[in-house]
């Protein structure tokens, strides 16, 4: 196709040349992409040095490094792109730190040289953590504590956080946060915090690498004596009497009472303040003498870390952070100092100049502190430089006078301080050059009535062309109706019909002229004049709505139908016509909101109504009615003496309608009385009708059928006939004589201009005469005395209204009508009260004008209204007030939009509604897409918002990723103005979503339960909570680590408990929890317990033991005599390989001896498990216990005999030396 590119010179000429327009043209190079001045490059990947300009004759270009020429030729890694000056350094098998340093790029042609940014190329690093052993840090419970991280230096610094040895995040609050320097602070340290996994991880965000320093274990004491305290802490001293004591805040970091922090306007600035005390103490942040910048400041790490964006200058001076607990409070006070790099106020701009013109360069720029400005040409500094006599520097500006051909150049202009530096290439080009205009010659501009008309005349040429603009021959000036921008278009602010035409624009230089011809064509607006109407249709019914519309005959409409916003469904019964939508068979999914829209290629309306669909009914009986009244009242075909009046029929209801009568009002002579003036068929809606001069018509037509006639329609407007001479003499004469000498004379006229009804007159001579003519005008100096009437107003949009009115009698002016002048004002907002009314416009119409446009209405207001006719003297009363309302537009741009962190892949995006809501908000549109390290433009998306919504999350976007933003509100008019907003999701893992938690399991035993789960999500800041079943106590939280089963201690038997296992984000809320589930602790009596001091249990213990001495002394008798007895037959029967066998010779009990009385008996011990056999004993005291080592309670008791280690091993049975038990002594003659 054919492309052509349009430059509009403002000011200056070089925007033409910037536009790459006409490659005849000579340019001085301009660098149009370059690298970052700071470029760090990753060491895997080939460098790219980005150096791109253009020019004519198109720019060579060449390298310094390190202030140096670079010959990139003689290096065989590098090349430089063809046409460019882009260098592409390839370090596989190189070391990258061979080409650090730094780089500047030089494009140069005949006319110049343009340079470069000091781009310096640094090697990414990610080192490794040195090789170091960590001893374990010993802290007794409510001291303050801090874990160092301390990681290498980094290019880029690295990203810190902390995790344990499962890979998840160590979890912070008000106790224990981490600073921003990285290490990990506790406000005082708990039980909990006893652990040997506190890892710090530094992630190296360039290279993509994490690093792990060793791990470091914490060590927390309980409260002890002092003594022990002392001997294992080797004498270190504590605070105070106790040293897990409260203590009133005293501050960690930064330390004392002052400090001092430096930042750079423009940039972030952050705030720490960590404090040491128990309980934890709440930080608070204030500005001494000032306050916090509204918008601009948050808070983060739980109240530590006081942020605020866009630092200016205002932000300087002391913020006082506050730390308080119950003992007392403690401040600390930071100055911050402002500092500032460079910044552009002015910065040095293209010249282009004709030979023997003038001209300057300005390098304005500022900072903190104050910048040193220098000037260079073609990259060589101005003093060492070729001499030029049209040239001289004064005030750090350059001044040029008297400009030659062949002086063009680039000029450098540097800024810098201690904290960076500007450089801006400014060339200055000489050129001669006779007028060109751009725009496209003979271009038809086409618009629509009463919209803006914008005609471009775009030019170049050296020097400056001066623009003349001329329609149809004549001179245009700049004023009301047209307005001629800077750039030389040509404004209309309200297009007329009467503003059509040829419009011609001449460009002049003192080399020659150019003139280019546009067209404008004005359009009738489109309008809908039949609109779809609500319905109520029977279900198998059919509903037809209507979309009748007037358009320019030059314009072709399309109409398109919507449903529910929505395109129609693709089915057979829904038929759309010309003008309308028929649905047939009609069922109960077609209700909904029927849209027609009708577009031109210049405009469009639409227009909405409802269906509702309701069960059928019985046929109900025919009723017929008088017709509902003709509607939508037209004059055309407008002439002297007659005009033609076109109507649409209202409903017949039930009888065809037999014919039309039309009526007129001649508010001129006869107000208020309607005449009847013709009839015409029942068939027609449009009738030609024979007007008389002089006369104020309105017309209204009345429709009659069978039952009478209908209500009459609403008025047309008004059309005026001009003056004309009489057609027949007065009628009607009479004359009465009333005294001596004089008469009264009577007459009847048609329509004149002027006429005298009655006359009292003197006869002298006694001859009388009454003739018909045009009355002469006579004038006086009063103000009127009639106010206009028949004021009305048409709302055409949002933000235009039409006003009419009738011309005040020419009698009441008392002078000369000068005009109208029409006053109006803004009562109210429809949507929210306004302050204070607002002031009265007035708008003057000169002559007999009698209609005007109303401008800048403000959208969906009521407004108030009212016209008066002034002459010479003065102004006349005014009349009645008019109130009328305008439409709903669009809105204006959501307030406040701000985009939050959440976590890893998700973003909180929020705003406040539009300060102007312009109507009645139907939503939001938001959009947004990734933009990567380049700034190019991910994929976009589009969300819907209720109008009630002012914040949504977003969640699944990618982690470390930056995203883009846009958000309009919208009425039903459409979408508002568009704001934008940035933000960035953190390096974190994101909240799970969905349903996270699977079954839940409980196992219960007489002082704990152990709980079970399936939980899909992160294991980080999970927990398991439990209260006292119908209690009104707290939740008691237990943080699980990394488990998918916890065993919760310390329950009371026979107590019931309500447990649940729940998710919680960084903020401590809870995302996801499972159902509660109720368990309940097997109850056990102190008595059970303490089994061993119960009497009964001691006279049992001595019944047995008298049992056993019994037995004893028979097994001794049987024992002499020689013969069996049942223990012996037991054992042959039961063999345990734990009790030791009796002797092989005689049977007997070998080791059993009167003298041995006192030690134990062999088969006394228990099983090597410590428990007693389900087979031995089914309620064995054993099964009550929790795993004793068969040491003494506290009370002396042996209740630990009973509840022996189940898992110990044989050895430990085998080699036990304790005394039995009475239990075991049963075991062993069981």
């Amino acid at each position: 196709g054919l492309f052509m590119c349009v430059c509009m010179c403002v000011g200056n000429r070089d925007a033409c040349l910037h536009a790459g327009f006409c490659a005849s043209v000579p340019q001085p190079p301009t660098i149009t992409h370059q690298s970052p001045k700071d470029y760090i490059i990753d060491p895997r990947e080939n460098i790219i040095i980005h150096c791109e300009a253009k020019g004519k004759p198109h720019p060579s270009f060449s390298w310094t490094r390190n202030g140096t020429h670079f010959d990139v030729e003689k290096d065989s890694k590098v090349i430089m792109k063809p046409n460019s000056g882009t260098l592409v350094i390839d370090i596989s098998g190189e070391k990258a730190e061979a080409y650090e340093g730094v780089y500047q790029c030089i494009a140069r042609n005949e006319h110049g040289s343009a340079l470069s940014n000091n781009i310096v190329i640094r090697q990414s690093r990610s080192p490794l953590w040195s090789k170091e052993r960590i001893e374990p840090i010993t802290v007794q419970r409510g001291m303050s504590l801090v874990l160092q991280c301390r990681p290498p230096a980094g290019l880029p610094p690295p990203i810190i956080f902390w995790m344990d040895n499962n890979f998840q995040r160590l979890p912070q609050n008000s106790r224990v946060s981490q600073a921003l320097n990285g290490d990990l602070y506790f406000s005082n340290v708990l039980m909990d915090d006893n652990r040997n996994d506190y890892i710090c991880y530094a992630r190296f965000p360039h290279t993509q690498t994490i690093q792990q320093k060793q791990p470091i274990t914490v060590n927390v004491l309980d409260t002890m004596n002092d003594t022990v305290l002392a001997a294992f802490l080797n004498g270190s001293d504590f605070w105070g009497d106790s040293p897990s004591g409260e203590r009133a805040p005293t501050f960690m970091q930064p330390p004392g009472m002052h400090s001092t922090s430096m930042v750079l306007k423009g940039d972030t600035l952050q705030l720490e303040c960590i404090a040491d005390g128990l309980p934890t103490p709440d930080i608070s942040w204030s500005k001494v003498n000032g306050d916090l910048p509204s918008g601009r400041f948050s808070f983060h790490s739980f109240q530590k870390t006081l942020k605020i964006t866009e630092v200016t200058d205002a932000d300087g001076g002391d913020y006082r952070c506050l730390a308080r607990n119950r003992l007392g409070s403690n401040h600390h006070i930071i100055t911050v100092v402002v500092r500032a790099a460079p910044f552009w106020i002015s910065a040095p701009q293209n010249l282009i100049l004709a030979p023997k013109e003038s001209g300057m360069l300005t390098c304005r720029a500022d900072g903190n502190p104050k910048p040193t400005v220098t000037w260079s040409v073609n990259g060589i500094p101005i003093e060492n430089s070729h001499k030029d006599p049209s040239r001289k520097i004064e005030n750090g500006n350059i001044i040029l006078s008297d400009v030659q051909t062949g002086s063009s150049a680039v000029y450098q202009c540097n800024a810098s301080n201690e904290y960076g530096y500007l450089l801006g290439n400014a060339f200055v080009s000489v050129l001669a050059e006779p007028p060109r205009v751009l725009t496209p010659p003979n271009h038809v501009y086409s618009v629509i009535t009463n919209s803006r008309a914008l005609l471009d005349c775009a030019s170049f040429g050296s020097p400056l062309p001066k623009i003349t603009w001329f329609k149809n021959g004549q001179s245009v000036v700049d004023g009301d109706l047209y307005i001629i921008h800077k750039n030389n278009t040509l404004e209309i602010n309200v297009a007329r019909p009467v503003h059509s035409g040829k419009y011609t624009c001449i460009a002049s230089n003192s080399l020659g002229n150019k003139e280019n011809h546009v067209y404008l064509e004005v359009k009738e607006p489109t309008r809908i004049l039949r609109q779809p109407e609500y319905k109520v249709v029977q279900r198998n019914g059919m509903a037809e709505f209507e979309c009748k519309v007037k358009h320019d005959p030059t314009l072709f409409p399309s109409m398109i139908w919507l449903k529910d916003n929505m395109e129609l469904p693709d089915d057979s019964r829904f038929e759309v016509g010309s003008d309308s939508l028929t649905i047939h068979d009609v069922r109960e999914d077609d209700e909904g909101n029927y849209t027609c829209i009708r577009n031109t290629t210049l405009d469009q309306d639409s227009a909405s109504a409802m269906l509702t669909v309701v069960e059928a009914t019985p046929t109900p009986p025919i009723i017929m009615e008088q017709p509902d009244p003709p509607r939508d009242l037209e004059l055309t075909d407008q002439r002297e003496h007659s005009v033609r009046l076109t109507w649409t029929p209202g409903d017949e209801n039930n009888s065809p309608i037999q014919l039309f009568l039309i009526q007129y009002e001649d508010s001129l002579h006869e107000p208020g009385v309607w005449v009847n003036m013709t009839e015409v068929s029942g068939t027609s809606t449009t009738a030609h009708l024979e007007l008389s001069p002089y006369v104020y018509y309105s017309f209204r037509v009345l429709a009659l059928n069978e039952v009478g006639l209908s209500e009459p329609s609403a008025p047309s407007r008004q059309y005026r006939t001009n003056p004309a001479q009489p057609e027949v003499n007065p009628s009607d004469v009479e004359v009465i004589g009333t005294s001596p000498d004089s008469v009264t004379i009577t007459w009847r006229v048609k329509h004149f201009d002027f006429c005298i009804l009655m006359a009292t007159l003197s006869l002298s001579p006694p001859f009388i005469k009454a003739q018909a003519t045009n009355a002469a005008v006579t004038y006086s100096r009063q103000i009127p005395t009639v106010a206009p009437e028949n004021v009305k107003v048409y709302v055409q949009n949002w933000t235009l209204a039409e006003v009419s009115w009738d011309a005040v009698p020419l009698s009441t002016v008392q002078g000369r009508l000068n005009g109208y002048k029409v006053s109006y004002w803004k009562l109210r907002s429809l949507h929210k009260q306004d302050p204070e009314p607002k002031k009265p416009q007035e708008l003057i119409f000169q002559g007999n004008e009698t209609e005007g446009l109303l401008f800048g209405l403000h959208p969906y207001s009521q407004y108030n209204l009212n016209i008066r006719a002034f002459n010479g003297k003065g102004d006349g009363p005014t009349s009645s007030n008019q109130i009328f309302e305008t439409p709903e537009g669009v809105p204006g741009p959501p307030a406040d939009l701000k985009v939050e962190n959440l976590n890893l892949d998700s973003l909180i995006v929020k705003w406040a509604p539009p300060v102007e809501h312009n109507g009645h908000l139907t939503g939001y549109l938001l959009k947004y897409q990734p933009i990567n390290t380049t700034d190019k433009l991910g994929p976009l998306k589009e969300l819907l918002l209720a109008a009630n919504e002012t914040s949504i999350t977003l969640d699944n976007l990618k982690h470390s990723t930056r995203y883009k933003f846009y958000l309009n509100a919208k009425t039903v008019k459409g979408a508002g103005p568009t704001v934008t907003e940035e933000g960035v999701t953190i390096m974190d893992e994101a909240p799970p979503v969905g349903r996270m938690f699977g079954s839940v399991n409980s196992s219960v035993e007489e002082d704990h339960a152990v709980i079970s789960w399936e939980y899909s999500g992160p294991d980080r800041n999970v927990y398991v909570e439990y209260v006292v079943d119908n209690s009104k106590e707290p939740w008691k939280t237990e943080f699980v680590n990394g488990t998918r089963t916890y065993q919760i201690r310390g329950l009371k038997p026979g107590m019931s408990y309500r447990v649940r296992v729940v998710a919680k984000d960084h903020s401590d809320a809870t995302v996801h929890s499972t159902e509660e589930l109720l368990i309940t602790v097997p109850a056990m009596t102190s008595k059970q317990v303490d089994i061993a001091t119960q009497g009964w249990f001691i006279g049992l213990m001595c019944a047995i033991a008298l049992l056993i001495l019994v037995l004893l002394i028979v097994c001794f008798i049987k024992r002499n005599k020689g013969g069996k007895y049942p223990v012996k037959e037991k054992e042959d029967a039961h063999q345990d390989p734990e009790i030791q066998p009796m002797k092989e010779d005689d049977g007997t009990f070998g080791e059993y001896s009167d003298t041995e009385d006192h030690k134990p008996l062999k088969g006394s011990r228990t099983p090597s498990n410590g428990t007693v056999k389900k087979d031995d004993s089914d309620d064995s005291l054993v099964d009550y216990g929790e795993g004793g080592d068969g040491q003494f309670n506290e009370d002396g008791s042996f209740i630990g005999q009973y509840s022996g280690k189940k898992e110990k091993d044989t050895a430990e049975g085998n080699e036990s030396s304790e005394a039995p038990s009475p239990v075991n002594a049963m075991n062993s003659f069981v």
